[in-house]
């Protein structure tokens, strides 16, 4: 089946139970905005976030996934939030990924649906499906989203994110705000993934601003309000200093290719409105003079809420990520905790690292072969199956996050 949507036409005007809105749409955008920022920092704001785009989009609630793999069986989720009613249900979260999941129909048609297109649910399953599915028919109306709407976006990396919304409050169909509210916000959901995700894969899921600068995985530069440099630290400081890619200049950053600085100067025009008001937080690639791979720079503002950690002159945050820049596991750790062949911690530490089996080969002197079967040796020992189970577990053991070359 091919899902036909969006012909999402709005059903009704453009406010249907006619009553003022309390603010207006930019008010309200900007709210949402400014609470984003906050959550891609310090998860804490993620429910009180998501909990004010439903009460603005006026929906029951909304899921928000980020996984890898093209089927059902390679599949890796390493983010999944459900918020319902305003709060975290973890129950019906549960439910329907141990029980109707494995089983619904829609899944793999959603894997390929467009990036940034809506669909109504409904659309998702053939008509006989919405007769005998117990995906649409059982777990949907317990979840309010049976009459919801989905999008797919490409993620980084080649992973995708979803996000579903909820059933509209009040009301059976879809009125134009609404959906126009939810296109506004697409871009800085994968916005807020990109971000949560760069400071998972560093470990400082969490950190104040100030305990950011103590993170040697990524770059950390504290921006004022009109650019200027006020705080950096270690691995910032000598990329800035090797100027290869990004540099500072009289107190402000800056891009060595003059095209690069253009887009970078307009990345932070954004961040930073010099009218003042709310910012966007914004990602780009800078390209390096050497063969390395170009750098990954994400920079998001500090809103207000944040005052209570942070010092008053700061106004945004630039994350500086170096792909070629992996984290290295100590194979005898590997070896230790995990009761390994020192062959076999040395493969599961450079797999954790995200090397390939012939990769390892190239860099050990065996044959890929062998590589293949230590990992099948090691699979067994542990009672697992698949590469990325083994990563996970090496990363966890040994205290490093999950490393992924960031693709935009």
């Amino acid at each position: 089946m091919s899902p036909r949507s969006e012909d999402l036409r709005p059903r009704g005007n453009r406010d249907n139970e006619g009553r003022k809105l309390i603010m207006s749409e930019q008010d309200a955008f900007d709210r949402i905005l400014a609470s984003l920022h906050e959550a891609m920092l310090d998860d804490v704001h993620w429910l009180p976030t998501f909990a004010l785009i439903d009460d603005t989009c006026r929906t029951k609630g909304n899921f928000l996934t980020f996984a890898e793999g093209s089927t059902e069986d390679d599949t890796e989720i390493y983010y999944k939030r459900f918020c319902y009613k305003g709060e975290l249900n973890r129950e019906l979260d549960r439910n329907y990924f141990k029980n109707y999941f494995p089983w619904d129909e829609r899944v793999p048609r959603v894997r390929k649906l467009p990036d940034s297109k809506l669909f109504h649910v409904p659309d998702l399953y053939t008509e006989r499906e919405r007769k005998t599915s117990a995906a649409y028919n059982e777990a949907l109306p317990i979840g309010g989203s049976q009459n919801g709407i989905i999008v797919r976006l490409d993620g980084p990396g080649g992973s995708r994110i979803v996000w579903s919304i909820c059933d509209p409050v009040g009301t059976d169909g879809w009125s134009s705000d609404q959906l126009d509210m939810i296109r506004r916000l697409l871009p800085h959901i994968r916005q807020f993934v990109r971000v949560r995700q760069a400071l998972a894969d560093a470990g400082a899921a969490g950190s104040s601003l100030d305990r950011l600068l103590d993170n040697t995985r990524f770059g950390v530069i504290q921006l004022a309000r009109r650019g200027r440099i006020v705080a950096i630290n270690d691995p910032a400081q000598d990329l800035l200093s090797n100027g290869d890619g990004l540099f500072d200049r009289g107190g402000f950053l800056h891009a060595r290719s003059p095209a690069a600085d253009d887009d970078l100067q307009r990345l932070l025009a954004r961040v930073l409105p010099h009218g003042g008001g709310q910012g966007a937080s914004a990602s780009m690639l800078v390209k390096r003079r050497s063969v390395l791979p170009r750098l990954v720079l994400h920079v998001s503002p500090v809103g207000d809420g944040q005052m209570d950690f942070r010092p008053r002159n700061v106004a945004a945050v630039a994350l500086v990520v170096d792909p070629a820049i992996q984290a290295r596991i100590d194979p005898e750790l590997v070896m230790a905790t995990l009761d390994l062949t020192p062959a076999e911690s040395q493969v599961a530490a450079m797999l954790a690292e995200g090397r390939t089996p012939r990769e390892i080969a190239a860099a050990t002197g065996r044959r890929e072969s062998t590589i293949r079967w230590h990992t099948q040796k090691i699979f067994v020992k542990h009672g697992i199956s698949r590469q990325v189970e083994l990563v996970r577990l090496v990363s966890t053991l040994a205290g490093v996050p999950l490393s992924r070359q960031l693709r935009h």
